[in-house]
């Protein structure tokens, strides 16, 4: 059995960008940067090192994010790890990225409930409900 869940909690290092599908489905594209901790090797002291990873978000919460989320925002994003490849200039690339299911934000002033920002309502995905899901 395989499992492919993500979750990662950082800033968004640009402004998102809304595009549709040709059948009209609503794709959100943004960044997260994420800090790792690793030992520095000459001085022994602890240091930040940045990810950066792309993310992309489907449909109704798509349309909805795309008027909330700023570059520099915090967010946590779960969803699952996806891997592509392509050619450019006669090079193959390939990169992994993650496809949200959810996204959450941060409370705006870290109080809970007190001038929250507000959050999108879930849509599930055509008859799937957490009943449903096979595990």
């Amino acid at each position: 059995m395989s499992i492919n869940v993500v979750a990662i909690s950082g800033n968004l290092t640009r402004e998102p960008e809304l595009r549709r599908t040709q059948s009209g489905l609503a794709v959100l594209g943004f960044g997260v940067a994420v800090n790792d901790r690793r030992k520095n090797a000459s001085t022994g002291e602890w240091e930040d090192y940045a990810n950066f990873i792309d993310c992309t978000l489907f449909g109704a919460r798509a349309e909805s994010l795309a008027e909330i989320l700023k570059k520099g925002m915090k967010v946590t994003v779960s969803g699952k790890l996806r891997w592509s490849q392509w050619e450019r200039d006669g090079q193959k690339r390939s990169k992994v990225s993650v496809v949200a299911d959810e996204v959450d934000l941060p409370p705006k002033n870290g109080a809970a409930g007190q001038d929250a920002v507000p959050q999108p309502q879930a849509t599930p995905a055509a008859g799937v409900y957490d009943d449903e899901i096979p595990f």
